[in-house]
């Protein structure tokens, strides 16, 4: 039996980022057909969305879940999958204390349970995989930089691509598992042995501009706001321009 979206308060929490009419779709029936653990706080959901045209990596979507009384919740939410996944999305969403969206998620929603959901949203932030990518990420900041690199995975991409991702600690960092050569974890308040902690700083960042490929790097940061400014900052003090990076934030 599908569950049904319980509000825990009348008032929906504004979403962070605002929708671009001109580029939104048609609302679309997503069926959830899976849920995987990825931290204590974190997990993904993956839908069956038959009719969705594809995605670029780096998008987003909105999602709306509406209540038996017609009390309505919409939040946008980036894309954790390859846009290669055709006819299924995948969202991989934070447990927020007071959320009543993650909430629900996480405590309530079982796959079968349908939302729906529209997009994909800004062009901005997406990637095509056709010029070097470097990627910075911050907890769930490192959601839409995944479905980067499962795309340049998925097709073989030879362009070049690294992924600096920064968590609390090894049981913090979402994906771990899928992680490769070409990711650094950073590590702020526990780290494996021999692993120092630490904030990112100039010693993570400045190697990989010194490596610079043909054409330059095309930077993409996400996090929250203090950590997008401080990335952004290091990458420009180590020589990227401005005008090539691209940054998300949230909080």
């Amino acid at each position: 039996m599908t569950e049904t979206f319980t509000p825990p308060t009348r008032f929906a929490v504004p979403g962070r980022i605002a929708v671009n009419e001109r580029v939104a779709g048609r609302w679309q029936t997503a069926t959830l057909t899976e849920i995987r653990r990825e931290t204590p706080h974190a997990a993904t959901f993956r839908f069956a969305v038959p009719t969705w045209s594809g995605h670029l990596p780096g998008q987003h979507l909105m999602l709306r879940l509406t209540a038996a009384d017609g009390y309505v919740a919409q939040r946008h939410y980036s894309i954790a999958s390859a846009p290669d996944d055709a006819g299924h999305v995948e969202l991989t969403l934070d447990h927020v204390a007071g959320g009543e969206v993650s909430g629900w998620f996480h405590t309530v929603a079982r796959p079968g349970d349908r939302v729906e959901v529209r997009g994909p949203l800004s062009g901005f932030f997406a990637w095509p995989g056709d010029r070097p990518a470097l990627l910075i990420g911050a907890g769930s900041g490192v959601v839409p930089l995944m479905s980067m690199v499962r795309h340049h995975r998925l097709r073989g991409l030879s362009v070049p691509l690294r992924l600096l991702v920064s968590a609390r600690g090894p049981e913090e960092l979402i994906y771990a598992r899928e992680f490769g050569a070409e990711t650094t974890p950073v590590f702020t308040r526990s780290a494996p042995r021999g692993v120092p902690v630490g904030r990112l700083t100039a010693a993570h960042v400045a190697p990989l501009l010194a490596e610079r490929p043909p054409g330059g790097w095309e930077a993409y940061v996400c996090g929250s706001n203090g950590f997008a400014e401080h990335a952004s900052r290091l990458l420009v003090q180590a020589g990227q321009p401005v005008d090539r990076i691209r940054i998300e934030r949230f909080g």
